[in-house]
């Protein structure tokens, strides 16, 4: 119905109050200046009633700061690594919330997050973080669709800037990688180098590898560290690694050295017996890693780089594309496009041995002399 009213000022509104339901439902109300906009929202509230649509009325009027706060509450922090989360987090404060924080959620349209990429750009954002904060929004607005609070992501109908082309990855031999452990000050600092090298884990995975873990043949990876909380690893399956010899060598001797640890013992651990905390890990990358890479000629490398090298030795080998992929922890198609000039360049050549290539580099290095045990780049983080 529609009443009116003239407030205490002078004005002259004209109210339309409804009902979702009958009586006893909450009753909504809507003031206009104007008595034909008032018809023309009671005509459109009689309309949605008729299609059953009038509680579509009052939703997403929450704003996208405070849909937000909820989603990463009940979304992002259950499910997203900590890397991920501490990133996103950044982002959002960033970009997102300055400029569109106070939007209700109805009234985000792909107009205004159009406009809001151009704001963007013109602050000087490259088009690689435009693409990741735009993944975001409509990561957090897709929660939305979900939950009934909007209809569409607005952010869908907008085009991404397109994604940069992916640099290809260069393996390191053998020969490259043992130059790497040569230079290594410790023991277990060149066993870390081995593990990445030749089992292929990720960082965050070598790093919540357990003694248990290891087996006679295989190594079992089913854990990550991020942000010094061990958790589940990126694909959230666990897998199993070809341990090849020579990585079960240099594991064995770490753990006599270390005193045969207990099985359920971190593997690369801090002093404490705790996993690594991002600043022992950069610290790691900086001061150890790095400083080596440069030592061996081995240029800018990253630690995480050195997995490549374990796929190569598979595909010397001639493992299929399932087998390589299970192994990396990837896709097909994602080891394909990642490692495709690898097959390539491979291709027609007689199969080799991953553990005999190993052997043969090992056999070219000169014994470094004895090496202390543990790492003291975490032992001071900066």
């Amino acid at each position: 119905m529609i009443e009116k009213r003239t407030l205490k000022n002078g004005r002259r509104v004209y109210r339309v109050r409804w009902r979702d339901a009958g009586r006893g439902s909450p009753e909504h109300v809507r003031s206009f200046d104007r008595h034909e906009d008032a018809v023309r929202f009671e005509t459109d509230i009689r309309r949605r009633k008729q299609l059953g649509q009038l509680a579509d009325l009052e939703t997403g009027r929450e704003t996208l700061d405070e849909w937000a706060r909820e989603w990463f509450r009940s979304y992002a922090q259950p499910n997203l690594a900590g890397h991920t989360l501490a990133y996103y987090a950044r982002a959002w404060d960033k970009h997102v919330l300055p400029r569109l924080g106070e939007y209700e959620l109805r009234r985000i349209t792909p107009a205004v997050i159009a406009a809001f990429v151009d704001e963007l750009r013109h602050a000087g954002v490259g088009d690689p973080t435009v693409r990741k904060v735009l993944s975001l929004v409509q990561s957090v607005l897709s929660r939305a669709v979900v939950l009934g609070k909007i209809r569409a992501n607005p952010v869908a109908a907008v085009r991404k800037p397109a994604q940069a082309r992916r640099r290809a990855v260069r393996p390191l031999t053998p020969a490259m990688v043992e130059q790497l452990r040569k230079r290594m000050p410790t023991e277990r600092d060149a066993t870390l180098v081995s593990t990445l090298a030749y089992a292929g884990l990720r960082p965050g995975e070598a790093l919540a590898l357990t003694w248990a873990d290891i087996g006679k043949r295989t190594i079992l990876v089913e854990r990550s560290v991020a942000l010094g909380k061990v958790k589940e690893t990126k694909t959230r399956k666990p897998r199993s690694v070809r341990l090849l010899a020579p990585l079960r060598s240099d594991l064995k001797v770490l753990r006599m050295q270390l005193g045969r640890p207990d099985d359920g013992e971190l593997v690369f651990s801090r002093p404490d017996g705790e996993p690594w905390l991002d600043t022992d890990w950069r610290n790691w990358r900086n001061r150890v890693f790095q400083p080596a890479a440069k030592a061996a000629g081995l240029g800018a490398i990253r630690p995480y780089d050195l997995r490549h090298s374990f796929v190569s030795l598979l595909i010397a080998e001639r493992r299929t594309i399932i087998d390589v992929a299970r192994q990396a922890g990837h896709s097909p198609t994602m080891a394909l496009n990642t490692y495709g000039h690898v097959f390539d360049e491979l291709e027609g050549t007689e199969p080799a041995s991953a553990e005999e290539l190993i052997r043969a580099a090992r056999a070219t290095q000169v014994r470094p002399p004895h090496r202390s045990v543990g790492s003291q780049a975490n032992e001071n983080p900066a």
